[in-house]
């Protein structure tokens, strides 16, 4: 007999099995001797009230053991050989464009993927330099190459858009391809920055041997048109600059939030685009510990013992400034501060996270919601207003950092006093900071209500404001400034048959999860037109 039971249960208990199945015992009336395993099918920390507890839901097996695979596991996937089959073309080898492909060989279809960028394992190079070096590559960063932006930023899955698609189908497909099965249990899943690159690696391994093909470092330079229809596009070469023209009537273009040349490209040949609202802001840092000891009720030399059965701790604040939302974006407990700019002359943040969050830091965006009240300043760029807008703040981001990846940082109670940090605590962010008030780097309706909501922040979490804490400029990708519009119900771009605006790039996701549903999305648009 398998009876589903859900729990609350303290931080130790939910680790013990023996006490845990004293309390399933209680619970369900079940002789303790009659219970033959317990497994965990969704785990969930709640910190409020001052105490914190674990929620469990759990699948009591009484006098019965489980199968040998998990219960709730997926089949291996198996896949279409699609090497003479129909081709279909993806721009953009991120989640959206990998999850296509992956989708379209399920449909019998061959999908071929081109990538400005490199493979994961050939972008580590480029990255190193722009952490030692502050080289920036403007087609292999921490944006641009396999597996998208996610691959170096932290591998969150959590997202809110399950009327978008099958999330548990895009999990079950992380699992098989490598990541670990707690993603399946978690409330908050997270594989980490440092298994992702190995999972993209076996994504892209199956795809090749279910005949899919990949155009790795090719840049997408032109789209051709005819009667309102797609006729064809064309790549060039990264870098010997040479082009390569193909001829189709469908194309996923799933290029990502940063590839502003792609914008601009479809400007060029007056295929519509729209301005988008987004968020600007800062990263902001705190020791792990001192946020441990806030989101546990514990003191911080008390850490230690919390932590041997409870994670690194997040947060998550929101508050209404003047009108504006601001609110904290990509939490990365004990995580690391990321240099993420995709061309020189600029300065951009993010954070990221390996599997076991173990680093001594916990850094999380604080944004402030942006629009087109904003970039008025802009507006003779009509809709490239906003890229226009955020491209201008990390500019000065990188001239307030002395012209260099060195970033702009200030003490978290020197920035809320508008004043220059005469000092400034150690940093996870590799390049190196350099004091400097952000509020003349930051437009000023963000700062002021930045330093509006830290003050906010500081109530709600006593001790948040600590001058321990740290601001980092800017946080500015936080999601595309550019829509690409499409229709509801074929997902074509509204004028442009044949193109798929597909994922983050075009506006229709916010992170991995909900861009590879997108991806899965357009993959059976096509199959249907």
């Amino acid at each position: 007999m398998i009876k589903e039971l859900s729990i609350v249960v303290r931080p130790f208990e939910s680790i013990d099995l023996g006490i845990l199945k004293e309390i399933v015992s209680q619970e369900t009336g079940q002789d303790i001797n009659d219970i033959s395993h317990i497994e965990t099918i969704k785990k969930s920390i709640d910190a409020r009230g001052g105490k914190v507890r674990v929620n469990l839901k759990l699948k009591v097996f009484v006098n019965e053991q489980p199968e040998t695979k998990l219960i709730w596991q997926l089949d291996p996937i198996k896949h279409n050989n699609v090497n003479t089959a129909k081709e279909i073309y993806i721009i953009g080898a991120g989640p959206a464009g990998l999850f296509a492909a992956l989708q379209a060989i399920e449909n019998g279809v061959k999908p071929i993927i081109i990538e400005r960028g490199k493979t994961v394992r050939d972008r580590r190079r480029d990255l190193a330099l722009i952490n030692k070096e502050q080289t920036v590559n403007p087609n292999s960063n921490y944006c641009f190459g396999e597996g998208g932006a996610g691959t170096y930023s932290d591998g969150k899955l959590y997202t809110r858009s399950g009327k978008r698609g099958s999330i548990e189908k895009v999990l079950h497909t992380f699992v098989n391809y490598g990541a670990d099965i707690q993603i399946l249990i978690d409330a908050h899943p997270h594989i980490g920055t440092n298994k992702l690159p190995k999972i993209i690696e076996n994504i892209r391994a199956a795809i090749i041997d279910a005949g899919g093909e990949f155009y790795f470092n090719h840049q997408l330079v032109d789209i051709q048109i005819e009667s309102n229809n797609l006729s064809g596009f064309t790549i060039q070469q990264v870098e010997n600059k040479s082009l390569i023209s193909f001829k189709t009537n469908q194309l996923i273009l799933a290029t990502g939030h940063s590839a502003r040349d792609i914008y601009q490209l479809l400007v060029e040949k007056d295929i519509e685009t729209e301005v988008k609202p987004f968020a600007l802001g800062v990263r902001v840092e705190h020791p792990q510990d001192l946020i441990d000891s806030i989101q546990y009720h514990c003191k911080v030399d008390e850490v230690p013992e919390a932590r041997k059965y409870l994670p690194a701790s997040s947060y998550s604040l929101v508050e209404q400034i003047k009108d504006r939302g601001v609110y904290s974006f990509c939490m990365c407990p004990g995580g690391i501060i990321a240099p993420c700019a995709t061309a020189p002359g600029e300065v951009v943040t993010n954070g990221w996270s390996p599997s076991k969050r173990n680093n001594p830091y916990a850094n999380s965006g604080i944004v402030v919601a942006v629009g087109e009240q904003d970039f008025i300043p802009y507006k003779k760029f009509k809709t490239l207003a906003g890229m226009r807008y955020q491209s201008a703040v990390e500019q000065n981001a990188w001239l307030h950092g002395g012209q260099s990846q060195v970033a702009p940082a200030q003490r978290l109670n020197d920035f809320i006093h508008k004043k220059v940090s005469t000092n400034l605590p150690s940093c996870s962010y590799h390049p190196g900071i350099k004091s400097a008030d952000l509020n003349e780097v930051l437009p000023q309706e963000v700062a002021l209500r930045l330093r509006l909501a830290f003050e906010n922040f500081g109530k709600k979490m006593k001790g948040y404001t600590s001058n321990d804490a740290i601001v980092v400029g800017v946080e500015s990708r936080t999601s595309t400034p550019v829509r690409i519009p499409r229709n509801n119900d074929d997902l074509n771009h509204i004028r442009i048959k044949g193109l798929y605006p597909c994922g983050e790039g075009a506006g229709y996701a916010g992170g991995i999860v909900s861009a590879a549903m997108d991806g899965i999305k357009c993959a059976n648009a096509l199959r249907n037109d």
